[in-house]
């Protein structure tokens, strides 16, 4: 079965968004235009090249738009498409999730680094 074509649409948000970083560069360029340099800078502990590619997935996905400002110095920035604010207004109660439950989950985590050997 391919897997966009299953009874349960989270396969085909996964397929848009999947991984560790395009919620978090969605989350951080929903203000409006925001430079790469922003971007990276907002989003800790990305790479350059690990970013460069997120964000040419998301508009290659109609999820952002990149705008070359075409200047010296080189100014390019990223902006949500319609398509994209419907996909970042989906990632919301995720987002209340995680703040609601930050305390338990890190409770979680440490607890289950304290019980597995080294």
């Amino acid at each position: 079965m391919d897997r966009l074509d299953t009874l349960c649409g989270l396969d085909v948000s996964l397929t848009v968004i999947g991984g560790k970083w395009k919620p978090l560069i969605l989350y951080h360029v929903q203000g409006g235009p925001t430079r790469f340099s922003e971007v990276k800078r907002r989003v800790a502990g990305i790479s350059e090249k690990v970013l460069i590619q997120q964000l040419r997935d998301l508009v290659a996905m109609n999820i952002l738009v990149r705008r070359d400002h075409k200047c010296v110095p080189p100014v390019v920035d990223y902006e949500l498409t319609p398509f994209g604010e419907t996909l970042v207004r989906a990632l919301a109660p995720l987002c209340d999730w995680g703040n609601e439950n930050r305390a338990k989950v890190t409770e979680l985590l440490q607890s289950s680094s304290r019980e597995e050997p080294n």
